[in-house]
This record gives structure tokens, sequence and C-alpha cells, in this order.
């Protein structure tokens, strides 16, 4: 019985001395990451511009299930993608002032010329594509967000808003991110040739739809072209 109480007691007195992680709190990014991984029974926490940013409770209508037809999506074009990565959730070491985590990411992974590099799991740097679910987020997400990713050189950025049943898609075009446009609702990545999305379809909860453009993205010549050209970026490297 002494042995077994001594053990429940040891994580209490390894971060006794770190103070808890708070909404709210102005630190910067060693010492905000100190205190995450101090509190596993956190889920998701970001530092955005130098402030602690807590997450709050997930509706499975506003976030979780809108959550999961992305993933879907993202999933769909790495499947067939090699030498890219797809993301859930994980912390970005951006800047000194921000850790953010974004719901979604998709990346070129750094052997075969990506832009962001790993470091002990982390991703250090930018990903070329991230993607947020944005319901009580809106304001965070198409505003201070979208500064600090520019900033930091998020080739493309998507925000779902769905309260607003609309999907912005931004291109990072001489330093300054520009929305992307279609004629037909089928926005098509320029970073990632071949990831497409019918925008009409996800807002309505479609995914067998959009999971079918997706399958006519990766099946374009230029999706092909994409990969081979990794291929051969890897080989130089």
């Amino acid at each position: 019985m002494l042995k077994s109480h001594s053990i429940l007691k040891a994580p209490r007195v390894e971060t006794a001395s770190i103070p808890l992680l708070q909404s709210g709190d102005h630190l910067d990014s060693g010492e905000f990451e100190r205190r995450y991984n101090a509190m596993p029974e956190v889920k998701k926490a970001e530092l955005i511009e130098g402030v602690v940013f807590m997450s709050s409770p997930v509706r499975q209508t506003q976030h979780s299930r809108p959550h999961v037809h992305l993933c879907g999506w993202l999933a769909q074009y790495e499947a067939v993608t090699s030498r890219i990565e797809a993301g859930d959730n994980a912390t970005l070491r951006l800047d000194t002032k921000n850790q953010p985590q974004a719901d979604l990411l998709l990346m070129i992974q750094p052997e075969f010329g990506g832009q962001a590099k790993l470091d002990d799991g982390y991703i250090v740097g930018a990903p070329e594509l991230l993607a947020e679910i944005s319901a009580s987020t809106v304001s965070m997400d198409m505003k201070t967000k979208l500064e600090v990713y520019r900033r930091c050189k998020v080739r493309e950025y998507l925000v779902w808003r769905i309260e607003d049943e609309e999907i912005d898609w931004f291109i990072l075009r001489r330093g300054r991110f520009v929305k992307l446009t279609s004629e037909d609702g089928i926005l098509r990545s320029e970073t990632f040739p071949g990831l497409w999305l019918d925008s009409i379809a996800l807002v309505a909860m479609n995914l067998a739809r959009v999971l079918e453009v997706g399958r006519l993205g990766v099946a374009c010549p230029e999706h092909a072209a994409f990969v081979a050209r990794l291929q051969a970026a890897g080989k130089t490297r």
C-alpha cells in the first residue's frame, strides 16, 4: 500500500513548481510549452501573439462533425499523394509569441522541399496549408490568426465559418492573403495540385460529394506531375 501511495503522489511533486496554464496569460513560447506539457489533461491550448487561449467545450454540430468531414477530405488526398502529410490539432512552433494548434494541416515533408521542419515530433515553422473550423472563434480565426499565419508565411489558409455557412480559402500572394474564388463552387489548391474542394457540398455536410470531387482532383494530370516533382526534389537532397 505504501508503494502504491508514493507512486500516486509523484506527478504532483514533479509539477508542483510549474504554474497552471490560464487563458489570458502573457507568455513566451518556451514558458507556454513548459506549462502545457505539465498539464496532460488539457487537450488544446494555444499561444497567439503572446497570449494564452484555452479550449472551450466542443459541440457536435458546430465543430466535431465538420471536423471529421474535413479530416476525411485531407486524408483522402494524403492517401494518394506521397511525400505529404495531413495533421490534426498539432502544436505549431511558429515563433516566440505564437504556438497555435490549428484544427487541421497539410504539409510537404521537409526532406522533399516542405517549408516546415520537425523537431522531436513537433512542427517548427509554417505548414503549407492550415484549416480552422470556426464557430465561436470567428473573430480570432479571421483577424488575429489570419495575420499571424500571413506573417509566418502559411501558403494557404482555409476557414469554415459554420454559423455563416461559408468557406474562406486564402492564398498567400506577394505577402498578402487573397481569397480563392471559383465560378463552379469547386475550390482548387495552388500549393497542392489536385486538392479540390466542393465548398457547397461541404457546407451542406454532403461528405459523399466532397469525396467524389476529391477523387476527381487527384485524377488530374497536375496531381501526377506534382507527385513526380516531389519525388525528384527528394533525390536532390
